[in-house]
């Protein structure tokens, strides 16, 4: 069974920086893109950053330049480095991988963690 555990969010003052982790576990076969996707309330759920198996990254244009995606290939393990936080990064924070199980017949889909709160305070 493959899982995303998520760790790294929290309170931060505005202008502060908060490191999100997301850990992929379970029987795995392949993992292809990974992103950061938030979502706040009253609103829907977006893409922030997204990263490729190869390294190829994509941000939403209201991060560019303040967050940073990153991946760790050998730990299944996917990073957003946040800095400049401002009280509109306030969101539920979701992370997502396309990943194929390593089951007979299995085909890749897509997972999500259970989310993890960043509050950015003014």
């Amino acid at each position: 069974q493959v899982q995303l555990v998520e760790s790294g969010g929290g309170l931060v003052q505005a202008g502060g920086s908060l490191r999100l982790s997301c850990a992929a576990s379970g029987s795995i076969f392949s993992i292809n893109a990974m992103g950061w996707y938030r979502q706040a309330p009253g609103k829907q759920r977006e893409l922030v950053a997204a990263i490729t198996s190869g390294g190829s990254t994509k941000y939403a244009d209201s991060v560019k330049g303040r967050f940073t995606i990153s991946r760790d290939n050998a730990k299944n393990t996917v990073y957003l480095q946040m800095n400049s936080l401002k009280p509109e990064d306030t969101a539920v924070y979701y992370c997502n991988a396309r990943i194929t199980p390593r089951l007979v017949g299995a085909s890749e889909s897509d997972y999500w963690g259970q989310g993890t709160q960043v509050t950015v305070s003014s």
